[in-house]
C-alpha cells in the first residue's frame, strides 16, 4: 500500500486563492483586512516566521502590520503594545510570536488580547466559547493549526464522521485543543488523546482510522503501530545537527516507512504546517467579515 499524500502546500495555496476573493470583496465596502504582528527580540526563527506570514498576507491583498520591540522590553512596554493594537480599527487580528523573552510574563500577555482580535484561536475565552459550543456556527476565532488538520483531511475527501482519532501529545496548540473541533458535530469523531504518561501508546495508535501525532519526539510513530489504511497527520517537529555537515536537519514525529502502510499521510516539512498559517489569515478575514456585517 502506498498512503496518498496530504499536500498542505496544495491546500493552502486553494485557501489563498479563495482568501483572496473574500478579500477583494471586503474591499468593495471599503474594509481592508489587516493582520499584525507582535515580535519581541530578534530571535532567527521567530523573524523567518513572521516575515513569511506577512509575504503571504499582503499577496491576498491585507494589510500587514509589524510591531517590533527590543528583547529588553518591559512587560508594560508589551502590554501597552497589545493595549494598542486591542483599540486599532485597521487592525482586524494579531499574533504575538512566541517565545518571548523569559522576564516577559507569557500568560499576562496573550490573555491581554482583545478576543475577536485572537489570530491564533488560542484565546482562553475563545477556547471556552469552543467548549460550550457543539452544535451551533462558530463566530470566534478558531485554533489554526487544529483547524488545518481538519481542513487538510476534508480537501482531500476524507470523511470524518464516527472516525477514532488518536492524536499524541497534551500540547495547547494541538493536542489539548483538536478534540474540541473534532467532536463537534459536523465532524461527529471520536478523539483519544495520548501522551508521555498513556500506558502501551501503540495498542491506541494500532485502533485509530485517524493519528495526529503532534508529540514533537522524531519518528515516534513506527509503521507497526498504524493500522492498515489510516490517515496519519505529521505535526510534531524534532531539530537535528547533522554530524557530517553540522546543518540542522528537521524530523517529524511519523517514520517515512508509515507511509507504506497508512492510506493517507501528511508530508512534514509540507504537510500541516502550510495549513496553520493559511488559517491563521483565514481567522482575521472572518474577523474583518463579522465586523463588516455588525457595521451593516
Amino acid at each position: 500500500m502506498t498512503a496518498k499524500v496530504l499536500d498542505g502546500r496544495a491546500a493552502s495555496a486553494a485557501i489563498r486563492a479563495e482568501l483572496t476573493e473574500r478579500v477583494a470583496a471586503l474591499k468593495e465596502q471599503g474594509i481592508t483586512p489587516g493582520i499584525a504582528t507582535v515580535l519581541v527580540g530578534a530571535d532567527p526563527a521567530s523573524q523567518l516566521y513572521v516575515g513569511m506570514k506577512h509575504k503571504q498576507s499582503l499577496a491576498i491583498g491585507m494589510n500587514s502590520i509589524q510591531k517590533e520591540l527590543p528583547a529588553d522590553a518591559t512587560q508594560e512596554d508589551v502590554e501597552a503594545l497589545i493595549d494598542e493594537l486591542n483599540a486599532d480599527p485597521d487592525c482586524h487580528g494579531y499574533i504575538v510570536q512566541l517565545p518571548l523573552p523569559k522576564h516577559i510574563d507569557t500568560d499576562v500577555i496573550l490573555e491581554r488580547i482583545d478576543p475577536a482580535k485572537d489570530a491564533d484561536g488560542l484565546h482562553p475565552t475563545n477556547l471556552g466559547r469552543l467548549v460550550l459550543n457543539v452544535n451551533e456556527p462558530i463566530t470566534t476565532p478558531l485554533p489554526c493549526t487544529p483547524r488545518g488538520v481538519i481542513e487538510l483531511l476534508v480537501r482531500n475527501g476524507y470523511d470524518l464522521n464516527g472516525k477514532h482519532v488518536v492524536v499524541v501529545g497534551r500540547g495547547v496548540t494541538i493536542g489539548r485543543s483538536i478534540g474540541l473541533l473534532l467532536t463537534r458535530r459536523e465532524y461527529n469523531a471520536t478523539v483519544t488523546l495520548t501522551h508521555t504518561g498513556t500506558v502501551d501508546m501503540p495498542r491506541h495508535l494500532r485502533e485509530a482510522d485517524v493519528i495526529v501525532a503532534a508529540a514533537g519526539v522524531k519518528h515516534l510513530v513506527r509503521p507497526e503501530d498504524v493500522k492498515p489504511g489510516a490517515a496519519v497527520l505529521d505535526v510534531g517537529v524534532t531539530r537535528e545537527q547533522d554530524a557530517e555537515t553540522g546543518k540542522a536537519r528537521v524530523y517529524g514525529d511519523v517514520h517515512p516507512d508509515a507511509a507504506g502502510v497508512a492510506g493517507y499521510v501528511s508530508p512534514n516539512p509540507g504537510g500541516v504546517g502550510p495549513m496553520t498559517v493559511a488559517l491563521l489569515m483565514t481567522n482575521v478575514v472572518e474577523a474583518a467579515e463579522r465586523a463588516a456585517a455588525s457595521a451593516s
